[in-house]
């Protein structure tokens, strides 16, 4: 249950300090420190904790999969679309499992860090994370015995960020959740392999792509949108921000089937989308979209924007459920602890959509059995309640 901040799981509580294990002895006379997990579970040590992400027997990959189904029931719809992006946590050292100095997203710039590339779910009723796969660089997965003290499994092989992006879409296309659309940045949009497993198994997409995106028998996206007409373009909201409605200019097309995939008579069709700055014309966003046939582009916009759900989520997880508070090293570690702060944040989005669902429910006004617009003479009143 979630009490004063933090999920409590059994007499464990899990807030902004999850996996923490450092132990603060508080002196008589010492100036007060925040309390650490340990300390606000009741622990005299931190030792139970620590025990708990790393040598406690529990497998966070079946937890991971309850998660999926928690999500499922209570912010699953038909229309849900599942997000995949990476975000970066900046270590000191070299011990930590896959640190090393690598662009990082999240500070834009290159830093000594780990990246965990991740999946989230959206829908109207809310977005929270889903899965993740912690990416190992070459550096690490060459090295054998710097793999083995940090207990990384010996079959974990290289595997590039978009390979770990596809294995947790067939795994959300597996679990109970109800993914109608797969969207992403264009470092996996780019990716053929990962468009071309979601056409074969007739899911939509609507993914970034960079400019220089080839089309197939038009060239790159970007000249192909340069001769777009001025009325090709149409100003719509792809959601709602921290500032309001989400507005650019946008223009899509559809593209001619491919005889050789789509067959006589094609379900879905490819489509090429651009957003344009309103302030700034020259930033033009590019993508490339596979969608049922009689689709709008309103639905494609939507799809677009919901990417920044993913975004959205990192930050509360961040802020809300310690999703990078952590102090763990070994591989296990981090799997355990990330996979529980995603509970937290999941059941946090959980309980968000359930009060508004109740808030909606309580302001539906009572149904009158008549209309309260009553005309007298040559002016309208309004009657009271029946």
């Amino acid at each position: 249950m979630w009490r004063a901040g933090c999920l409590e799981i059994g007499h464990v509580r899990f807030g902004r300090r999850l996996g923490e294990t450092h132990w603060w002895k508080h002196q008589q006379g010492a100036p007060s420190r925040p309390h650490q997990l340990a300390e606000q579970a009741g622990h005299r040590t931190p030792s139970g904790l620590q025990h708990l992400l790393s040598r406690a027997c529990w497998d966070p990959d079946e937890l991971r999969d309850d998660l999926q189904e928690y999500v499922a029931e209570r912010l699953g719809d038909p229309t849900g679309v599942l997000i995949v992006d990476d975000t970066g946590f900046i270590k000191k050292g070299t011990a930590s499992a896959g640190v090393q100095r690598q662009y990082s997203g999240t500070a834009g710039r290159t830093e000594n860090c780990q990246i965990g590339v991740f999946a989230a779910y959206a829908s109207h009723k809310g977005r929270a994370l889903v899965d993740r796969e912690l990416y190992l660089p070459k550096s690490w997965t060459s090295d054998t015995d710097r793999c083995a003290e940090a207990r990384i499994p010996g079959e974990r092989a290289f595997a590039t960020k978009g390979d770990l992006a596809k294995d947790m879409i067939r795994r959300a296309l597996g679990s109970p959740l109800p993914v109608a659309w797969v969207t992403a940045d264009s470092a996996y949009g780019q990716d053929q392999r990962l468009r071309r497993m979601l056409e074969e198994v007739g899911v939509g997409y609507v993914l970034a792509v960079p400019k220089s995106q080839h089309i197939h028998a038009m060239g790159r996206i970007d000249f192909a949108f340069s001769r777009a007409p001025d009325d090709a373009w149409e100003r719509q909201s792809c959601g709602a921000g921290a500032k309001g409605p989400r507005v650019y200019d946008w223009a899509a097309a559809r593209l001619p089937p491919i005889d050789d995939f789509d067959g006589p008579e094609p379900t879905h069709g490819r489509w090429v989308l651009a957003r344009r700055s309103l302030a700034h014309p020259d930033e033009i966003a590019y993508y490339l979209a596979y969608a049922p046939t009689g689709i709008t582009v309103t639905e494609l916009v939507r799809v677009a924007g919901t990417r920044w759900a993913i975004e959205e989520a990192f930050q509360a997880a961040k802020n809300e459920c310690g999703l990078d508070q952590y102090e763990v090293r070994r591989y296990p570690g981090w799997y355990r602890h990330i996979t529980l702060a995603m509970l937290a944040h999941a059941f946090l989005a959980a309980m968000a959509a359930a009060a508004a669902q109740k808030g909606a429910a309580e302001t539906v006004p009572a149904r009158w059995s008549r209309s309260p617009w009553q005309k007298y003479g040559g002016s309208w009143q309004l009657a009271a309640p029946q």
